[in-house]
């Protein structure tokens, strides 16, 4: 459980930044070199390299070498864990809120029999 948290806490550590999250979104649409993934943002090929690594270390992307050019692809099961964790969360606030509903509904429905 422990080692989920950390992955977990990596995931949206890695997320929080701007830059990795229009990599992330990059990469849904297929694999990309880090050139590619380079090209829309400013700064440098290095940054760029950094920022991949810290994507890769807490494991939503994967990276190979082909040839010269170092390839990205998305890492589906690191996504999936923190979309369960946010899932997971919604689901107690959505239960609160009905509960919370209807004892609102309840309470309008009692003050209407007795004014």
């Amino acid at each position: 459980m422990l080692d989920q948290t950390i992955d977990l806490d990596r995931t949206f550590q890695a997320l929080a930044d701007r830059s990795r999250r229009s990599m992330v979104e990059r990469l849904t649409l297929g694999p990309a070199s880090v050139s590619e993934l380079a090209r829309p943002l400013a700064m440098s090929l290095a940054a760029v390299v950094q920022h991949v690594q810290v994507l890769e270390a807490c494991g939503v992307v994967r990276t190979e070498k082909v040839g010269r050019t170092r390839m990205c692809r998305i890492e589906p099961a690191a996504m999936t864990a923190a979309e369960q964790w946010i899932t997971d969360r919604r689901r107690g606030w959505e239960t609160r809120l009905d509960r919370l509903g209807d004892v609102l509904s309840e309470e309008a429905a009692n003050s209407k029999e007795h004014p």
